[in-house]
């Protein structure tokens, strides 16, 4: 098949990962794929070069193809993606994120591609946005609903969410679950001792790891004001956050005025492939994020044998599960966001049982390899071929 996914932005992120592994995968089966994305910039990072190495994936930037509403440019990104796919004639239309799955889906349904699919990484409506914005967020959904043959949900929570808006009907949505490369993380090349000497943290340290954009809604700002006091009167516990953001110098100014600058250390932009050398390092994962797909760094920590501590989003009950995996906390509860926190510090068995929990779990129904064979399944169910 010739496969042509469309995403906004080709940052470091939970989703861009998603495509770019479904990317590889597909050109190791031997289709022709190219992958379609708007500018990068800023320090949120890029996967342009990871695509770049793989050498079986045709890289297209487009120049009009922002994340903002633009009345000038919105149509001239449309034009755009437009002629691409009728220079590259594509089987297969793949779109991702909110701009370029309602540009991309109107672009691929207009040229008559055979098979028009979005995937749903997390939806553009949310409790935390203004309702107006909500509002013409649903109705462009559901206007792009009709444009497409399939709506891949990578949670459950996304099909349901979607179906209570009423984006489109039951049978045009497919669950398939977010893809990881399981083995980096079932079988780390860095010990928990040499990780933990590199980032000067003693070895009797409780290491609270947060994974995520140093951004808004990812719930930075709640661990510091559920734990400084705490930490304060107890110097081991420490926060780990791995990521960058537009948030960085704000959260930085907010650590030194708490006077917690040796309790927490900030490891800037890390690419993927870092990700399981610094989940050795941590005791447990925290994820206070507001909104949710499915949280991949979830997922990686239990694949990785570490318990989680979540707020309770979307669909990150379908991987933290309280009792089994980790424990949920209510969205901005900072108390038993603390409370769950030093629960996990007090019971070692029990959390490292949860961690192992998480890891027997994980370790088949997110490889990337399951999804990419799922994706092929969803494309022949459209195109009436087996995969």
């Amino acid at each position: 098949m010739r496969i042509m996914h469309i995403s906004t932005r080709l940052i470091l992120g939970g989703s861009q990962e998603n495509t770019v592994l479904s990317c590889e995968g597909q050109a190791d089966h031997g289709h022709d794929v190219a992958l379609v994305f708007g500018p990068i910039f800023g320090p949120e990072g890029s996967m342009l070069d990871r695509v770049k190495r793989h050498g079986g994936i045709e890289a297209i930037e487009t120049p009009n193809l922002v994340r903002e509403l633009s009345l000038s440019r919105d149509p001239k990104c449309y034009r755009d993606l437009c002629k691409l796919i009728v220079a590259w004639k594509p089987d297969v239309v793949h779109t991702h994120s909110s701009k370029a799955g309602i540009l991309g889906r109107m672009a691929g349904w207009a040229e008559r591609v055979p098979c028009v699919v979005h995937t749903v990484h997390g939806p553009p409506f949310h409790a935390y946005e203004k309702k107006w914005r909500n509002g013409l967020y649903i109705a462009a959904e559901r206007y792009a609903a009709g444009k497409c043959h399939r709506i891949i949900c990578v949670a459950k929570a996304m099909r349901d969410q979607f179906l209570a808006a009423k984006v489109a009907v039951p049978e045009k949505y497919e669950v398939v679950y977010s893809g990881m490369e399981v083995d980096h993380y079932l079988n780390p090349q860095h010990t928990r001792a040499d990780v933990r000497r590199e980032l000067g943290i003693d070895e009797s340290d409780f290491v609270i790891g947060t994974i995520a954009r140093l951004a808004e809604h990812k719930g930075h700002d709640d661990l510091l004001d559920a734990l400084s006091s705490t930490m304060r009167d107890n110097q081991s516990i420490r926060l780990l956050w791995v990521g960058d953001g537009w948030w960085a110098k704000r959260l930085k100014q907010r650590i030194d005025d708490a006077g917690l600058r040796q309790q927490v250390t900030l490891t800037g932009l890390v690419s993927p492939e870092e990700i399981p050398r610094y989940l050795q390092a941590m005791d447990v994962l925290a994820h206070p994020s507001y909104r949710e797909g499915l949280p991949r760094t979830v997922v990686q920590a239990l694949l990785s044998g570490i318990a989680t501590v979540a707020y309770d989003v979307d669909g990150t009950r379908e991987v933290c599960i309280t009792g089994e995996t980790g424990r949920l906390v209510p969205p901005g509860d900072q108390v038993q966001l603390c409370e769950a926190l030093l629960w996990m510090h007090d019971h070692p068995k029990q959390r490292q049982a949860m961690g192992q929990a998480g890891r027997d779990k994980c370790r088949q129904q997110f490889d990337a390899a399951v999804m990419v064979l799922e994706l092929e399944r969803v494309y022949g169910q459209v195109l009436g071929t087996k995969p």
